[in-house]
């Protein structure tokens, strides 16, 4: 199954909140959507799941416009959505009937994921008695319980300790081994390099990258070394504007052309002590903070 968001367009009032987003997901891998706050992520997740209707532009499954009565979608929100003083199995058995199950096949359904979820013994108690992190479990569930096609996960690890942030990696990856479109929204750029196939970064309602993220890395110009040694100051001195210091205490040299490479790592080996020198791949928060930042660039 192929998810295609294509040209979607939205405004409210006189602000243009999307201008022809497009993108694809495919069944059996994760796809990033990520972006600032405010760059249109919500609206085009909403969009997506038929909250409200685009100005523009169509949502597809296989090419064809999603039909919403066959295609099940799983939302787990960023911000909570559950009734704090509500008794848990009461309100999780509510939302699954809400997505056409019956009330045996939702008990059936909460009881298998409060068992996977460590959450058996809360089925009873209600939910302001649980931490942030057991909340956050109960609230996957509404998003999972009805066995959707498309699982869409808003900042999912928030609120998890080690332990059970670890318990949701299983379950992420379970629901992608068996086929489903898995969605994420994150700021947690590590959890999206960790699961993601592709992604796509949205800046002020413009798609301003795209594409498979393995491609993307590579595609990355190799014009920056990066350098660790115990005498930072004579490189630096030696390379002046074009060398910057590193977060991690390590240097960074832009070169001018990437063809200069290997003469210039040459010449920082022959005459420096140097522990460690390398081409600069960028990690994903890299590329984020370029992209997202507050000009859009061409994608």
């Amino acid at each position: 199954m192929e998810l295609e968001l294509l040209n979607i367009e939205k405004s409210f009032g006189d602000k243009k909140v999307l201008t022809g987003v497009s993108f694809k997901a495919e069944g059996g891998k994760a796809f990033g959507l990520l972006g600032r706050n405010g760059a249109g992520k919500t609206t085009t997740i909403r969009i997506l799941m038929n909250v409200f209707p685009s100005d523009g532009g169509q949502v597809l499954i296989d090419g064809k416009p999603i039909d919403y009565n066959k295609i099940k979608i799983g939302y787990l929100p960023e911000e909570r959505g559950l009734y704090p003083k509500k008794i848990i199995l009461d309100q999780l058995v509510y939302f699954a009937q809400l997505k056409g199950m019956s009330r045996a096949d939702a008990i059936k359904a909460i009881d298998y994921w409060l068992n996977r979820l460590d959450m058996t013994e809360h089925r009873t108690k209600r939910l302001d008695t649980l931490s942030k992190g057991n909340q956050q479990k109960i609230q996957l569930i509404t998003a999972l319980a009805h066995d959707p096609d498309i699982v869409i996960l808003d900042e999912p690890f928030s609120g998890l300790d080690p332990v059970n942030a670890m318990l949701l990696k299983d379950v992420v990856k379970e629901q992608i081994a068996i086929g489903k479109i898995v969605l994420f929204s994150s700021h947690q750029m590590s959890y999206i390099e960790e699961f993601c196939d592709s992604i796509a970064i949205i800046n002020k309602g413009v798609i301003v990258l795209h594409g498979d993220l393995r491609d993307i890395k590579r595609d990355y110009p190799r014009d920056r070394l990066v350098v660790r040694t115990q005498a930072p100051d004579a490189i630096r001195k030696d390379f002046g504007s074009v060398c910057s210091s590193t977060e991690d205490g390590g240097l960074m040299i832009r070169l001018s052309s990437p063809s200069e490479k290997q003469q210039i790592m040459m010449r920082i080996t022959e005459n420096y002590d140097i522990d460690e020198i390398k081409v600069f791949e960028p990690s994903l928060n890299d590329i984020f903070v370029e992209y997202a930042g507050d000009a859009p660039k061409e994608a």
